[in-house]
């Protein structure tokens, strides 16, 4: 029986409506329930929306404007966002959601637990919404600052924080992307040597097919022999691995249809779209499926990589036939803690692609934006905003700077080369910032294709750990330097036309 509870919260005096009794907390309250109801009797214009996982469109948006989603791309929703849970009609997202009621403070509530939950936002109230009656939400008012840093604190109590740090990283994809062999690599650790970096990540193009985490033609020496080539070079020996994914072509596709998560009509199912192609899903509920996962997990550490990238890890956690009836969250989770007793927990996990909340505990860092790009934004993709870009993954990210307390967040590589970019200084300056303030420095510049000022930008890069200190949403203070994303976020500047791919 539904249960009305009038309160006052921070000055703002709301209704909530619920199955089960409310209790007090420390900075706000506990509700428990798979559907409840806040009505509020503020003018609001801002709602701020999480998407599912580390692509979804991310940050505040106005309520009166169309709801911030992707539109026009269905095979790209059921990749970058949570396709069984979209609603175009409403102001809607994953796991958090808040509502600026006006002098720095806004409205929030947040799931405390998994069974895919989310917020929506009418025109008069902030609605949670779950699979699970037992879901427990955080009901709270402050400044923005506040309430998302005591929401933050509430969710890794529950889940955990896993202890890892990344350190300076280099990657292979954003300069050579699936075109890489031995010798392409080994040229370019060569460079890199004397240069401040703690890992050095190869990236996807390694492997036969995706699917199939075999090495490929391009490295004929092994895995092996590449780890010890990173790790003699003085650097940690890194790994891009999709461990829930697999193409149509691959082997275990083939030699295993039985593995895949299948539609209503017994079909395996689609999980999403990549490589030019579609993709299927690995039932990790099924036991000689999380053997084949322990054991490829436990020989790639072996071999000698102590960090991974897993990408595409929404996939896990997907709506479909398996062979139990758990809830998805729940699998996912299962399936992640699975690969990270494989790996040990002195291994480097950052994930890609990963649902947002049942990630905490288990990642040491996580993706929390689109793919970075070298040009700010693609005007034929101005309806989706999971698509590559500075412009996406700069929205995204620093909109998500609050999740520091689960896991270290990633906004994706930094760009110090003027050559193939359209990024100019402004555009690469942004970036850099960006990295500072979220704590997490990657590049994939190859050294051969920076100049002399380049690298002396890369080496400061590497080098610097300002003091950041957040002034406001979009405001921050580095040392005693003020960076203001707020124009470029809320994408007000029409001086950005030389950045953009049209």
């Amino acid at each position: 029986m539904t249960q009305t509870t009038s309160l006052t919260l921070d000055g703002l005096s709301v209704v909530i409506h619920s199955d089960v009794t409310i209790g007090q907390i420390d900075g706000g309250y506990i509700v428990t329930g798979d559907a409840i109801r806040i009505d509020h009797s503020i003018e609001a214009t801002l709602f701020y929306r999480n998407g599912w996982n580390s692509w979804s469109p991310t940050g505040w948006h106005s309520l009166s404007a169309e709801p911030l989603r992707i539109y026009d791309n269905p095979e790209r929703l059921l990749t970058a966002d949570d396709a069984a849970t979209d609603d175009p009609s409403r102001h809607m997202g994953s796991t958090v959601g808040a509502l600026d009621v006006g002098e720095g403070r806004v409205l929030l509530l947040g799931a405390l637990s998994l069974g895919a939950p989310r917020v929506a936002a009418e025109k008069d109230a902030l609605v949670g919404e779950a699979d699970d009656p037992g879901v427990q939400w955080f009901v709270a008012v402050g400044t923005e600052q506040q309430v998302f840093a005591r929401y933050a604190e509430l969710v890794a109590e529950r889940f955990g924080r896993a202890s890892g740090t990344a350190g300076t990283v280099w990657s292979s994809w954003y300069s050579y992307f699936e075109d890489i062999d031995e010798a392409k690599i080994g040229t370019a650790i060569e460079d890199l040597e004397g240069y401040p970096f703690d890992v050095v990540q190869i990236d996807d193009g390694w492997e036969r097919i995706v699917g199939d985490w075999v090495v490929g033609n391009g490295f004929p020496s092994g895995l092996t022999a590449l780890a010890s080539r990173i790790t003699r070079a003085g650097f940690r020996a890194a790994l891009w691995v999709a461990p829930m994914i697999c193409l149509p072509q691959s082997e275990i596709a083939r030699t295993h249809p039985d593995w895949l998560v299948t539609d209503a009509a017994g079909e395996a199912m689609v999980a999403g779209y990549n490589w030019g192609s579609h993709y299927y899903a690995l039932d990790t509920t099924r036991a000689d499926v999380q053997q084949y996962l322990t054991e490829l997990f436990e020989g790639l550490v072996e071999k000698g990589f102590t960090y991974f990238k897993l990408d595409f890890m929404y996939a896990g956690a997907l709506e479909g036939r398996r062979s139990t009836n758990a809830h998805r969250d729940t699998v996912y989770r299962e399936a992640i803690e699975l690969i990270r007793r494989a790996v040990g927990p002195d291994t480097y996990l950052l994930g890609s692609g990963v649902p947002m909340l049942a990630s905490v505990g288990v990642f040491d860092g996580a993706r929390v934006g689109p793919d970075v790009a070298p040009y700010w934004d693609n005007t034929e993709r101005k309806r989706d905003r999971s698509g590559p870009g500075a412009y996406n993954s700069l929205a995204n990210s620093v909109s998500r700077v609050w999740m520091k307390r689960w896991y270290d967040v990633d906004p994706d590589v930094v760009f110090f080369r003027a050559r193939r970019s359209l990024l100019d200084e402004r555009g690469r300056g942004l970036l850099v910032d960006l990295a500072q303030i979220a704590g997490f420095k990657s590049t994939s510049d190859p050294v051969s294709w920076l100049d002399e000022a380049e690298q002396g930008r890369l080496r400061a890069f590497l080098a610097d750990a300002p003091m950041v200190r957040q002034l406001g949403r979009y405001r921050f203070q580095l040392d005693e330097r003020v960076v203001d994303f707020t124009d470029y976020v809320e994408n007000t500047r029409d001086d950005l036309e030389s950045m953009l791919v049209k």
